[in-house]
């Protein structure tokens, strides 16, 4: 992941739950992760998955540029499929006034 502020810019928090009809969800997944890496004021994001349970976290300048990304013609595809890939989803926008890390990323 690449370095963080550390204050003032926006977490978008994505906990889910998939279901079974998961039809088109990797692709849709990968063409995402692609077009929102490269929206303006897009910082960096975090994933962990454990079976069909997720977190996912994208950073981003402001919230300015969230709803940019919302506006997003694939985004708003991929979220008009949300009720068929998903149990269960909560999705909140969270404005990280501090932040500290410590230790390096083990990715390759």
């Amino acid at each position: 992941m690449s370095k963080l502020p550390t204050s003032n810019y926006y977490a978008v928090i994505f906990a889910s739950t998939k279901s079974n009809d998961i039809e088109g969800y990797a692709q849709m997944d990968e063409q995402t992760m692609t077009l929102a890496q490269q929206q303006p004021g897009f910082l960096a994001y975090e994933s962990v998955n454990n079976n069909n349970k997720g977190i996912f976290i994208s950073y981003w300048q402001s919230k300015e540029a969230i709803n940019n990304w919302r506006k997003n013609v694939t985004h708003l595809m991929a979220k008009d499929k949300a009720k068929q890939w998903y149990k269960r989803y909560l999705s909140q926008i969270c404005l990280v006034e501090s932040s500290h890390e410590f230790g390096e990323d083990t990715k390759a």
